[in-house]
């Protein structure tokens, strides 16, 4: 679980550093006068690593003792160009060398990050968060003393520094917004790397407000099992009513000081399955595996909202998490059912395993209608055909506000957290959903036709009658790499929040 911190001078990154990696593009190591700064052995190295790596179109890292201190010394090399739908940041770059190296997994270590603008710190901090997940398993009984009595000393966490320089080799400054934005996309991470018995709705509950203690300007509200009925909220109760632990949604609203002017509401909406058999439509072939991740929109507005308050929210921001283990059992919610939804909406449902879209719609539905909220934006691991459509690193985004998606985009590009935009059309998308006894079904009749896009329209739909401008992020394949949690979305949405305002 390693400690990341970020600093601004070179003698407090290098102090005590077990380990150092200099991260640069291409020509910046080919100048070299970067380095000048550092003892002369270890700008020799560097230089000499660097000479001998093609950083193709993803980087390249590679590493060596020095025989001094630090004792070890890696340098990650970036390409000089990217292209205009990646971060000028080169985000994913950054953390794939990170992630090489092998820095910051255990002792002290230090990541110098050379960049081509100022503006890219964020980008490129999360984006060595994002190598370095937070999640670990308890320690097993009597490992940490190994037969040495109970009072041994479990090994100390690793640490890791970042410090980042720009075009004109000065030290730069991290925005005010950067440090919450790093810190709470690891927790996401975390949350969604928490094996699924460990992390039910409940326990979900129980980590917010433990992330959430001693936030200022905030008030709360929770509806647990047959509560979400009373309020309403047909689509979460029907689709954890069946699971060990009740089913729940959680309401969050922070706003900011009597000084600030911003009169804005941005309400953030959370998909929060926290295990998905796919109910009775159940799952096969090996495609349960790993769902435990259904409930990264839920970590990452919990991750966002938590960072938006910690770095400064810009004006009145909700946080709607939706919470449900789609199980099977004798009250599961069955094909042919039908459901009354937040918004009057009655719902047929044909596929127990879209159950994402009924958490969402009644979470935009309370966003739009109760909360007042100007914007809503909702996130979710929504539809396997996400990555057919924007592939494993850009969020697919439909929005039915140009201005918003616009944003959205831009926001993606400076927090690395990218997001590609699909289409939005009401006139389109709705025929699929074509029920002869309610107002819709809840999953498309052709699986074809812009299978992303038609999700996000059901979610939308339930919006139908508000003046609340609406975006959706499916991010079903950003939300893992590798096999374990990236946190995406927080940063994607705390800055868009921040640009909105």
């Amino acid at each position: 679980m390693t400690r990341i911190r970020i600093t601004k001078t070179l003698s407090s990154l290098l102090k005590g550093t077990d380990a150092l990696l200099i991260v640069a593009p291409k020509a910046r190591f080919d100048d070299g006068s970067f380095l000048d700064g550092l003892p002369e052995p270890l700008m020799r190295l560097a230089l000499d690593l660097a000479s001998d790596l093609a950083p193709g179109l993803t980087g390249v890292a590679a590493g060596t003792l020095t025989g001094d201190s630090p004792r070890k010394l890696a340098v990650g090399v970036l390409p000089d160009e990217v292209s205009r739908h990646n971060s000028p940041a080169r985000a994913e770059a950054i953390r794939r060398v990170v992630s090489q190296s092998s820095t910051g997994k255990k002792g002290s270590a230090a990541v110098l990050l050379v960049l081509d603008d100022a503006d890219h710190f964020t980008a490129a901090a999360c984006a060595v968060g994002k190598a370095l997940p937070l999640f670990t398993l308890p320690p097993k009984k009597g490992a940490a003393g190994k037969g040495t009595g109970a009072k041994a000393k479990a090994p100390a966490a690793p640490k890791l520094a970042i410090m980042a320089i720009g075009p004109d080799e000065a030290p730069l400054s991290p925005p005010k917004a950067l440090q919450p934005m790093l810190d709470y996309g690891r927790e996401a991470g975390r949350l969604v790397d928490t094996p699924p018995t460990d992390l039910n709705p409940k326990a979900f509950e129980s980590e917010a407000a433990k992330l959430l203690r001693g936030m200022p300007g905030l008030t709360r509200k929770s509806f647990v099992g047959d509560a979400l009925l009373r309020a309403g909220l047909g689509g979460v109760h029907a689709v954890g009513r069946t699971a060990l632990d009740a089913p729940r949604m959680l309401v969050f609203t922070h706003k900011p000081t009597a000084k600030s002017k911003a009169k804005k509401h941005i309400a953030l909406v959370g998909k929060g399955v926290t295990y998905d058999t796919g109910g009775l439509s159940l799952k096969i072939s090996g495609s349960m595996s790993g769902m435990k991740m259904d409930m990264g929109g839920a970590a990452a507005v919990l991750g966002a909202f938590c960072a938006l308050i910690k770095g400064g929210a810009p004006c009145t921001v909700s946080a709607v998490i939706c919470l449900a283990e789609n199980a099977i059992g004798p009250a599961a919610y069955k094909p042919d059912d039908v459901i009354r939804m937040h918004s009057g909406l009655d719902v047929e449902i044909n596929n127990t395993d879209a159950e994402g879209r009924l958490l969402l719609g009644d979470g935009v539905s309370y966003a739009a209608r109760k909360l007042k909220a100007d914007v809503v934006i909702d996130i979710a691991t929504l539809t396997g055909a996400q990555g057919v459509a924007t592939g494993r690193l850009h969020g697919g985004l439909v929005s039915d506000d140009a201005d918003i998606e616009a944003t959205m985009i831009e926001a993606g590009r400076k927090s690395g957290d990218l997001v590609h935009p699909l289409p939005f059309a009401p006139e389109f998308f709705r025929s699929e959903f074509k029920s002869l006894i309610a107002d819709m079904k809840n999953s498309v009749a052709n699986r074809a036709n812009a299978q992303s896009s038609c999700a996000a329209e059901f979610v939308h739909w339930h919006m139908d009658g508000t003046d609340a401008k609406w975006a959706h992020v499916d991010m079903a394949y950003p939300a893992m790499a590798s096999g374990r949690a990236t946190g995406y979305g927080v940063a994607l949405l705390a800055q868009t929040v921040r640009d909105l305002a």
